[in-house]
């Protein structure tokens, strides 16, 4: 993968300039038409995350790659972008239509905080297929998001704002389940809500050079300052899972990443990811996908 894009970056590649908003590091929003973007003969998007949140509509027949998924959409989708999942868009229609928002965190500074809704999670779903009904009460959102963009009222970006959180929680209504699973803090919570930021804070492995420090359950729970007993009690009633079983599904997801996007050998993942040993890698790499490094590579090259 090549370095994060940032808001300057998307800028400087569509429009050859970068907005004042955008320097001044205020907080930014904008919205587009995305045919402006998808003609006959797009640059390919690369697989690569971004510095800033993205919002999109998109109608026709495409594929979604987002961290180690890939999910091929039939009709239309709305797909929630953030800063911590990598992601590209592949075309399969000849013309997509529809439109996208992007925008910082700071242009939510002080009116939340984006990171507590599951479509902005890690282990969130990012991707949502909407049916025909769904696609009429989205759309009117975007339409009147630029609408109001190119209006002089003075307190538009309240207004843009809302309309973001209207988006989010249209998103969250259309995966109930995931809904379900938010509560009230509690004990357990906090302290898995702490174990997973520490978790994603080691990603993304951008150079074969950088290494995950945190490998074990006990590295974790001595970085929590908690017993490691209370910590896995804590993730399995909160989280149903094992601190083992969250760190290795965590890492087989990076894994699977750099295996489909990178050329490093499998050595350099191994590495990358803390083991020692390629061998070892390469055993828990089968244990958890079923299919060698190598042979997980041919796969998703075929």
């Amino acid at each position: 993968m090549q370095k994060k894009v940032s808001i300057e970056d998307f800028y400087e590649s569509t429009h050859h300039y970068v907005p004042e908003s955008v320097k001044s590091g205020i907080g930014h929003f904008n919205v587009f038409k995305l045919d402006e973007f998808a003609g006959p003969k797009p640059k390919p998007m690369p697989f690569n995350r971004r510095d800033y949140y993205k919002i999109s509509l998109v109608k026709g027949k495409s594929r979604v790659h987002y961290a180690d998924k890939v999910v091929t959409i039939e009709k239309q989708v709305m797909v929630f972008s953030n800063p911590q999942i990598p992601y590209n868009w592949e075309r399969i229609d000849e013309q997509l239509t529809g439109y996208f928002c992007v925008f910082t965190d700071t242009f939510f500074h002080q009116f939340g905080d984006l990171t507590q809704y599951p479509v902005f999670q890690p282990n969130g779903n990012p991707v949502l297929e909407l049916s025909d009904e769904q696609l009429k009460s989205i759309t009117p959102i975007f339409v009147r998001m630029l609408d109001e963009i190119n209006s002089d009222y003075a307190y538009k970006y309240d207004l843009l704002r809302n309309m973001v959180f209207e988006l989010i929680h249209s998103g969250l209504k259309m995966q109930p389940a995931q809904v379900a699973l938010q509560s009230n803090s509690n004990a357990s919570e906090r302290i898995s809500g702490l174990f997973m930021e520490l978790l994603e804070r080691q990603f993304p492995i951008e150079s074969p050079l950088q290494r995950m420090g945190l490998r074990s359950a006990s590295d974790f729970a001595n970085q929590l300052s908690v017993h490691v007993n209370h910590l896995n009690r804590a993730l399995k009633e909160s989280l149903e899972k094992s601190t083992s079983i969250l760190i290795a599904e965590r890492v087989v997801q990076e894994a699977k990443i750099l295996l489909r996007h990178t050329n490093w050998n499998v050595s350099e993942i191994g590495n990358s990811l803390g083991f020692e040993e390629t061998a070892h890698f390469s055993n828990f790499f089968k244990k958890h996908a079923d299919h060698s490094p190598a042979a997980y590579r041919k796969l998703e090259i075929v």
